[in-house]
């Protein structure tokens, strides 16, 4: 087969396809995230300043009067790090490609495409469940702070799910090179 055939001029598009899918989904999924369990908390705040920016007291010597902690943000923060899974596989593939597109194969640009797809998705539907989850889980802690320790576990079997998209993307990636 000729190189033409190997490499036709279209495939650095299902690459940048693949960088696309992963940013547009894995920051919409963390976006919803964010936003979900920040109106959570703020919702929270109205009726409970004290959970939002909790502060004790060997903290308060440790770190001053102006630096606070706090337990009702831990959904936000890790609905950004869905965020940052994307980020990494969209700069792995765009490694990936060079200026010359003879070079990068049809199997690249698809498999490229699975990466994107895959951590893309699987971030969108963190971020949702990781939302959900957090702004519900922060209302209850409000009433009951027994329900904290369950909403975090909750909350990391909800960021697992975009590790693994994470993970499938990284394998999908290092097999593309051998096309």
């Amino acid at each position: 087969m000729a190189d033409a055939d190997m490499a036709p001029k279209f495939a650095p598009f299902f690459g940048m396809a693949g960088i696309a899918s992963a940013m547009i989904f894995g920051c919409t999924g963390a976006a919803y995230g964010t936003a979900k369990a920040g109106i959570g908390i703020a919702g929270v705040g109205t009726f409970r300043s004290d959970l939002i920016m909790k502060v004790h007291k060997q903290q308060k010597i440790e770190m001053g009067d102006g630096l606070c902690s706090s337990q009702s943000l831990i959904p936000v923060v890790m609905a950004g790090i869905i965020a940052v899974y994307a980020l990494v596989v969209a700069v792995l593939i765009a490694g990936d490609m060079s200026p010359p597109p003879q070079h990068y194969s049809l199997f690249s640009g698809f498999m490229h495409l699975a990466c994107g797809l895959s951590v893309g998705l699987t971030g969108l539907a963190a971020g949702y469940a990781i939302g959900v989850v957090g702004d519900t889980g922060v209302r209850a802690y409000m009433q009951q702070s027994r329900i904290f320790v369950g909403m975090v576990l909750i909350l990391i079997f909800g960021e697992v799910l975009g590790l693994y998209g994470l993970i499938v993307a990284l394998i999908l990636n290092t097999r593309s090179k051998g096309g």
